[in-house]
């Protein structure tokens, strides 16, 4: 296939002659079909790619990357648990809280919350709460003040703001005279935060954890620590090590498990928009087919004469593979370059339609970002290249096994 001859004869046979610009042009229609399809697979798997990092780092920006809890929900002794899983080399920060499920009430509005107890001293170690406070501080979250700190949405659908009083209904019980009542408590709105997901501004709060634990009656217990690892990628492995070193019986779970169906649908998500993309390059591959039949029924003399001097069926079919091959590999280099440029470039591009056209793809409102996100992967680039190539390179074995087949003493008959 690649002797030079056949090499020569097939790209020579990609270039328009007087008869046949009809086939040049389909060949070109193949080619750019394939590069259209590689530049929409790089560009949305890019976007995709840039959604989902955006996703992961508001989730991950709130959870912990890994959890210590007691086996029994609740962790005595947690400054020495503290201590131990700072030392692991893998573990950038540590923090203890109380995490209380409750309801949360203001006159005839309620709501349920997750309430987390912090010290806002050692919170920044794991989470990025105070980089997304949008009205006072966590420093206000003071022992004994039962200020609270609630998500935008769940104060705006209780009717409060800062200043405001809020009554939390705690799933434990008091025992009084006239019978087991629930407690309450009466906590002060001291600021507002807001991270973009619904799971933490619709439904969660934070007040200091000495408050939170007599809420929650723990006394001298917490709910357990969280983790910030450096490789938020290893924290199964990470997890499995801390369970082992440490020493007791404690429940270490990381951010995997607790987000695994989330995370499993974004790559499913993925996975399958790749497939259908993927369908219009395969199209476009085996417009290839239709090209090269029609390329060796025009070509069937000059096949023939190629046959009487000497070129044998493996040299014919080379002839039909090389021309083939050469318009996947032409479709796959523009069309990776194209997808490459256009997803690197993408926010400017997409700012200055906006600009010009005067819309608007993204509102805020309602998706929480204003810019459309692109991540470009070279893996993801790689393996689309290779696999437009691979699928041109089979879509030419059909025609140019046909066109090895000819006969020379009944293609050159009536010639």
């Amino acid at each position: 296939m690649f002797h030079p001859l056949p090499v020569y004869i097939g790209l020579r046979y990609t270039r328009a002659k007087r008869r046949n610009h009809f086939i040049s042009f389909i060949s070109l229609i193949s080619m750019l079909g394939i590069m259209l399809g590689i530049v929409a697979l790089v560009v949305v798997l890019s976007v995709m790619n840039g959604f989902h990092k955006e996703i992961q780092e508001r989730i991950l920006g709130m959870a912990s990357h890994a959890t210590i809890q007691g086996a029994n929900g609740e962790l005595q002794g947690w400054p020495a648990v503290l201590e131990q899983a700072e030392q692991h080399p893998a573990v950038v920060g540590a923090a203890p809280f109380v995490e209380i499920q409750g309801m949360l009430t203001n006159g005839q509005e309620v709501s349920g919350a997750i309430l987390r107890g912090i010290r806002p001293d050692l919170e920044d170690r794991v989470a990025a709460v105070r980089e997304h406070m949008k009205r006072g501080s966590l420093d206000d979250l003071q022992p004994g003040s039962f200020n609270v700190v609630l998500g935008r949405d769940l104060a705006y659908t209780l009717g409060v703001g800062p200043g405001d009083k809020v009554t939390v209904v705690t799933p434990q019980v008091s025992v009084t005279p006239v019978g087991v009542m629930p407690r309450l408590k009466r906590l002060t709105v001291s600021g507002l935060f807001e991270v973009g997901m619904a799971e933490y501004d619709r439904g969660a709060g934070f007040l200091n954890i000495e408050d939170a634990a007599k809420l929650a009656q723990l006394e001298e217990g917490i709910t357990g620590v969280r983790l910030k690892l450096r490789d938020l990628f290893g924290a199964p492995e990470v997890s499995r090590e801390l369970a082992a070193g440490l020493s007791g019986l404690y429940r270490v779970t990381d951010w995997t498990q607790h987000h695994r169906n989330f995370f499993a649908a974004l790559r499913m998500e993925k996975r399958m928009m790749s497939i259908i993309l993927f369908l219009i390059v395969a199209v476009a591959a085996f417009n290839i087919v239709s090209t090269l039949v029609m390329v060796v029924t025009d070509k069937r003399s000059d096949i023939a004469i190629l046959r009487t001097l000497g070129i044998s069926p493996s040299g014919i079919m080379g002839i039909f593979m090389v021309q083939g091959a050469s318009i996947g590999l032409a479709g796959t280099l523009l069309g990776a370059l194209g997808g490459v440029l256009l997803a690197l470039n993408l926010e400017p591009i997409v700012a200055w339609i906006e600009r010009v056209f005067n819309v608007h793809f993204l509102d805020p409102g309602i998706y929480y970002i204003s810019q459309l996100p692109s991540d470009l992967h070279w893996s993801d680039v790689g393996l689309i290249s290779l696999s437009a190539l691979v699928m041109s390179l089979m879509a030419t074995l059909y025609p140019a096994w046909r066109a090895s087949r000819t006969d020379p003493a009944e293609a050159l008959r009536y010639e």
